[in-house]
């Protein structure tokens, strides 16, 4: 069964790309003295997936697997990867996706690269069953927890975003945000994990009242506000999907109408990485700052035209 749930559902790129992630430099306070054992060699190869160097973050996930052989961290680091570079390709995380229905609602799946496909899958598996066999004998392992959830959380990006397996991907969200809240138990400053929450509560929220409805009846709840401030928490405290929550954030404004919002959202990414062209581009498109923001309908979303 197909269910065409709106064009928030898509904001879940990610979750990383876990997707995407962040940089030792990017990173709150260190997770290791609340649970999630700090791990330089990740930090770094966060920031080259940042700087949409994939193949060189890999590498130094690869480095640090091989010192940490079964720490799951490591794999769901590289699923974070090949997730990224695959929503980068496809143009993804621009406000022309979000902001177009077309776009965003249209039920043909995008063909992903076969290679890169398998590849991340391979690597999600990987991190499902090493935290698996990790919570067997600790069930409060931290890492585990953060691996888990972002593994969990990364399937459902990309059932919703590359295949178009909406409903799928929301019950993947909802069982990585289980996850998420037993991590956040563990160590409660874990900011990364907010961002399963948030994205979901987001997503959830912002549709409309009869899918709401519907996904309420089966099992699947939201808060829109709610689903903001814990993205705002990642975007302050998250250690390595801080960048991230930024610029879901910025998106997110620029669909309800928020272009300064999300100027200073895109404003600090693009302080930060300075070469990243998906950062510096949804930057240049608000760069005019003496013409008001027209808010247009495209669909069923506001769209944030800056003239």
């Amino acid at each position: 069964m197909t269910v065409i749930l709106g064009k928030p559902v898509r904001l879940m790129c990610a979750a990383v790309t876990a997707v995407v992630v962040v940089s030792a430099s990017a990173a709150g306070p260190p997770q290791g003295a609340i649970g999630v054992s700090p791990a330089p060699g990740l930090d770094a190869g966060f920031h080259l997936l940042y700087e949409l160097k994939p193949e060189q973050a890999r590498s130094q996930f690869a480095v640090w697997q091989e010192t940490h052989p079964g720490d799951p961290l490591a794999s769901a680091s590289e699923a974070a990867s090949y997730l990224f570079e695959e929503c980068y390709r496809q143009g993804v995380l621009t406000s022309e996706f979000f902001l177009d229905d077309k776009r965003l609602l249209g039920e043909v799946a995008i063909e992903p690269d076969r290679a890169g496909r398998a590849a991340f899958y391979a690597a999600d598996r990987r991190a499902h069953d090493l935290s698996q066999l990790r919570l067997t004998t600790k069930a409060d392992d931290a890492n585990a927890l953060l691996a888990m959830t972002l593994a969990l959380g990364m399937q459902a990006d990309y059932a919703v975003l590359i295949e178009k397996h909406q409903l799928d991907g929301l019950r993947m969200i909802r069982n990585a945000g289980d996850y998420a809240r037993q991590l956040l138990q563990v160590a409660p400053d874990a900011a990364d994990a907010y961002l399963v929450l948030g994205a979901a509560n987001y997503v959830i929220g912002s549709q409309a009242l009869h899918k709401r409805l519907f996904l309420r009846f089966v099992g699947i709840g939201g808060d829109k506000g709610e689903g903001i401030r814990q993205l705002e928490i990642v975007a302050a405290r998250g250690r390595y999907l801080r960048p991230f929550a930024k610029i879901l954030l910025a998106l997110a404004a620029l669909r309800e109408g928020q272009p300064v919002l999300a100027r200073a959202q895109l404003t600090e990414l693009v302080a930060e990485f300075p070469h990243n062209p998906l950062f510096v581009g949804e930057l240049a498109k608000l760069t005019d700052t003496t013409q008001p923001c027209a808010v247009m309908r495209s669909g069923t979303a506001s769209v944030c035209s800056i003239h």
